[in-house]
């Protein structure tokens, strides 16, 4: 059977992979100290919710297992950063909130990376990065329906 790579979706795709990696490693780096990235990610998603979430609901936004999405709630809950509480309807189920600590450390963290995602941004050009944002977002929906 011929090759079937097509060269267009192999490049964009290991650009993306690479700029995944280069970018979690230089966000990395800027968080504050015992922050992880797995860590602001999901303050940060809580924060511009506005609203509680279950642990199963945020495992499926992050494309992550419930037994890693646990692990890091358990983090962030012994850090003071969420609130879990139970389903007062269905005992079996929680909930999580952002805390007032966890809204600081998120802002923090925010503080810490606005000037390194601000750096890049710079140097690529912001009216490169507003030409690109659709093209990034229509690829990620289209992956999410595969999911």
């Amino acid at each position: 059977m011929a090759d079937q790579t097509d060269p267009l979706a192999a490049a964009l795709f290991s650009e993306v992979l690479m700029v995944d990696q280069l970018a979690r490693s230089r966000v990395s780096k800027a968080l504050p100290k015992g922050m992880e990235l797995s860590h602001f990610s999901v303050l940060n998603h809580l924060a511009r919710a506005q609203e509680e979430r279950t642990p199963a609901q945020l495992a499926e936004i992050f494309h992550v297992t419930r037994g890693a999405m646990t692990n890091t709630l358990s983090k962030l809950e012994w850090a003071g950063h969420i609130h879990i509480r139970p389903d007062w309807d269905d005992a079996r189920r929680k909930f999580v909130s952002i805390s007032p600590a966890g809204r600081a450390a998120r802002d923090a963290a925010l503080a810490a990376i606005s000037p390194v995602i601000g750096e890049v941004v710079a140097g690529v050009g912001p009216d490169k990065v507003r030409a690109v944002l659709p093209v990034l977002r229509a690829i990620r929906a289209r992956l999410e329906e595969d999911v």
